[in-house]
C-alpha cells in the first residue's frame, strides 16, 4: 500500500490510497449538496475509519464546516473533539476551516 502525504496536525500525516478515495468521495457528495458528507469526514478523521490516519485538528476542521452549514450533530462532535485538542490546536483548526470556505466561495465566483 502506497502513503500519500496531506498536511495535517503536527506536520505531515501519511493517508492512504483509500483515505484519499474516501475524502474524494465525500468532498464530490458534499458538492452534489450533502452537508453529511463534511459531518462523515470529521467521523473518519476522528476515528481513524475508512483508510483515513486519526487527526483531530482535520477532524474539528470538518465538524466545524459541517456545523456551520447546519449539522447539529457535528456541533456536537466539533465540541467533543475539542476536548482533547489544545487551544494551539483549536486555533489551527478552525483557521483551516475558514480557508476551505473562502477557497469554495472564490471557486463559485
Amino acid at each position: 500500500m502506497e502513503l500519500k502525504s496531506i498536511e495535517g496536525g503536527a506536520g505531515r500525516i501519511e493517508q492512504s490510497d483509500e483515505a484519499l478515495v474516501t475524502i474524494a468521495e465525500y468532498l464530490n457528495e458534499y458538492a452534489k449538496g450533502s452537508v453529511d458528507a463534511l459531518y462523515d469526514l470529521g467521523v473518519a478523521f476522528s476515528t481513524g475509519s475508512h483508510g483515513c490516519s486519526t487527526d483531530m485538528i482535520e477532524a474539528h476542521k470538518w465538524f466545524n464546516i459541517a456545523a456551520s452549514k447546519g449539522h447539529e450533530e457535528a456541533a456536537w462532535c466539533r465540541a467533543d473533539v475539542s476536548d482533547e485538542m489544545t487551544a494551539r490546536e483549536i486555533a489551527e483548526a478552525q483557521r483551516r476551516a475558514r480557508e476551505w470556505l473562502i477557497d469554495g466561495q472564490r471557486k463559485v465566483a
